[in-house]
């Protein structure tokens, strides 16, 4: 709905309240003012007296007549006061209510009673009619009006946008689209060919389907997307969209679920209604999962209007009615959480992946995403690639958007390796802090970093350091990061140990310079890693003694995602005593192992920290420059630790 259309609605809202606002008004005063003062004589008497002075003119027998108006409320009396002369006086008086013994003290005294009736004229009959008649149907007219209105636009704005969204709850907030034009095509994008390729196989169905139908194939009835956000799952739709050159009808999950029983499945009817008189075409569910999830499960049982939706959508999918030429495409990073009627061939028959990109993959996207930015001659994509591990497509637009931001923030026209340094870094820790200006808290923090980055240096199978920085980021006061030589699809145990002393290398240098009495709590997400490290080597992994066994439950055993209750340990008391024994003599093996490296390499210890101090930021060649001029190494420039892991 365009400007012009939202300035007109709020034109009728206004003129609709300023309307009832000037009745309101009308009927507030106008009343009062022409049948009040017209018809109360009572309003002519403008002196007016308290009632305890008018019972003592009362009991002084100073009150000839009375008379009395509003339903006995106020009253007008003629009275005369010796005082005041012989002429008398007319004064209005208000009576409280309740005042059933003053009828009986005026007679006592003689006194003439009469009574006045409110009268009503002309003027009053008409705005009791008016009010009674005219304004209800006004309103009831105003209303039709708002409810009736016709709907602003074409086809792919939302049927329920404007004054007549409460008329269609029963329709869904489909978006479709006959020609769609998302200006994106498969050559926009990268990381997933394996995917691509399933899709590039459906889209040529939908243009080409005699190529298929001649051996007896038939097209898929759904295809399902799976994830983490941020992989591409959306933006595929997107490209199909492009591609296909098909309707394409797009809907999130949570919007079929309303407060009003059965609109959800009342949506789910008219979206598929609506898809079979646009066949072929594509229906693209966004986060699924909104409507998808297990039924009956979690506490209590499901959400019954929730299932009932879920009920409808397998119904229209693979119900008694076929459905030919619609293609249902759904995107979930919540898998594990479905109902397993939605994932059984029929209805969706294709079931795909989409992990994070491979080196090589993060490299062909960031490709995509620099066409449109300068980049300065030094900047290595490949390089931008190996650091950026694990990030997904969303997160290497958004390096390079922020790389671009901070080039345009230091008014230059090219997007330098710093720029894209400083961008990686924000995304990753956070907002760049203010500088440390206590010397002794600098100290420490640059002892503790660079007992990460010696220790990561010099032990077999760690990562490289790229970056050791005393620049808080974040919660951190201090960071040192890592670039991983290969993508960590699998991990031995060699590197998982070596990773648990990098990490307790920080604290294992605040111990020896500073004492035990000076060790601080920066520590403490350190050794939260290193812990969980060696519980999933002993739990998880089958690394540890005790045996290649699982023991943990592998998710699903929390209550409220889709699944039963399970325990919270599926092993016996003294198997969980072995677990814990286990685990701390892993984390003391490799803290020793950290105290031994660092007391070996002392020097080299102290000249990193010196130059952390000066500079506040050290890349990764300086630091294994400093490292080998003051440190003893074996020929392979490495400590070859062999962790001898024991029963406990």
């Amino acid at each position: 709905m365009n400007k012009k259309n939202n300035w007109l609605i709020a034109l009728y809202f206004s003129l609709t309240f300023s309307l009832l606002i000037i009745l309101s008004l009308i009927f507030g005063f106008g009343e009062t003012f022409f049948v009040f003062n017209k018809n109360n004589d009572s309003n002519n008497i403008k002196s007016q007296i308290e009632y305890g002075k008018f019972i003592n003119y009362l009991d002084n027998g100073w009150i000839k007549s009375i008379d009395f108006y509003e339903n006995g409320q106020t009253a007008i009396l003629e009275a005369e006061n010796p005082d005041l002369g012989p002429i008398p006086q007319k004064l209005r008086v208000k009576i409280p209510p309740n005042s059933t013994s003053l009828i009986v003290q005026l007679k006592k005294a003689n006194v003439d009673i009469d009574a006045h009736a409110t009268q009503k004229n002309n003027i009053k009959v008409f705005y009791d009619t008016f009010g009674s008649l005219i304004i209800p149907i006004i309103i009831v007219a105003i209303l039709y009006l708002f409810f009736s209105r016709s709907k602003i636009g074409t086809t792919n704005f939302r049927k329920n946008n404007g004054p007549n969204q409460l008329l269609n709850l029963k329709q869904s907030n489909s978006q479709l689209q006959i020609n769609p034009d998302t200006g994106i095509s498969f050559d926009d994008m990268a990381g997933i060919d394996e995917v691509k390729e399933e899709f590039q196989e459906i889209v040529t169905f939908l243009k080409n389907p005699s190529r298929f139908t001649v051996v007896g194939a038939t097209i898929p009835k759904g295809v399902l997307l799976v994830g983490p956000p941020g992989t591409g799952k959306t933006l595929l739709a997107k490209a199909i969209a492009g591609e296909a050159k098909v309707p394409f009808i797009n809907i999130a999950g949570s919007e079929f679920v309303e407060m009003f029983v059965g609109v959800g499945a009342s949506r789910v009817r008219d979206l598929f209604a609506k898809a079979k008189k646009n066949t072929p075409c594509i229906v693209f569910i966004d986060e699924i999962d909104a409507i998808g999830r297990q039924r009956g499960a979690g506490v209590g049982g499901g959400n019954d209007e929730r299932e009932q939706t879920l009920n409808q959508l397998l119904t229209e999918m693979d119900g008694f009615e076929k459905n030919k030429g619609i293609i249902v495409i759904a995107a979930t990073n919540r898998d594990d959480v479905l109902d397993s009627a939605l994932l059984r061939p029929g209805r969706f028959d294709r079931q795909i992946t989409v992990n994070p990109p491979d080196k090589n993959g993060r490299e062909s996207i960031l490709k995509i995403h620099s066409r449109n930015k300068k980049l300065a001659s030094d900047v290595s994509l490949e390089i931008i690639a190996q650091r950026t591990s694990g990030f997904g497509g969303a997160d290497l637009a958004n390096v390079l958007n922020e790389a671009a931001i901070i080039s345009a923030r230091e008014e230059k026209t090219v997007i330098g390796l710093n720029e894209i340094n400083l961008a990686i870094e924000r995304v990753i820790a956070g907002l760049e802090g203010p500088s440390i200006v206590d010397n002794k808290n600098k100290r420490l923090f640059a002892y503790h970093e660079s007992g990460h980055a010696i220790t990561a240096t010099l032990i077999k199978d760690h990562d490289r350091v790229q970056t050791v920085t005393l620049i808080p980021r974040g919660q951190s006061n201090g960071l040192t990061w890592f670039v991983t030589s290969e993508d960590p699809t699998l991990v031995t145990r060699s590197q998982i140990l070596a990773r648990i002393v990098g990490s307790l290398a920080g604290r294992a240098a605040e111990e020896i310079i500073f004492g035990e009495t000076e060790l601080t709590s920066g520590a403490a997400n350190d050794l939260f890693r290193s812990t969980d490290m060696a519980k999933q080597m002993v739990t998880k992994f089958g690394m540890a003694p005790i045996g290649p066994v699982a023991l943990g439950n592998q998710g699903g055993g929390f209550v409220f995602v889709g699944r039963g209750i399970k325990l919270a340990n599926e092993y016996s008391a003294p198997l969980a005593i072995k677990i814990d024994r286990q685990i701390r003599f892993i984390v003391k093996l490799c803290y020793n192992e950290a105290i031994r490296i660092i007391i070996s390499n002392r020097i080299s210890l102290d000249k990193i920290v010196n130059q952390l101090i000066d500079k506040e930021i050290l890349r990764g060649n300086s630091c294994e420059q400093l490292i080998s001029e003051f440190s003893k190494l074996p020929e392979n420039q490495v400590y070859k630790t062999k962790f001898n892991l024991k029963e406990v």
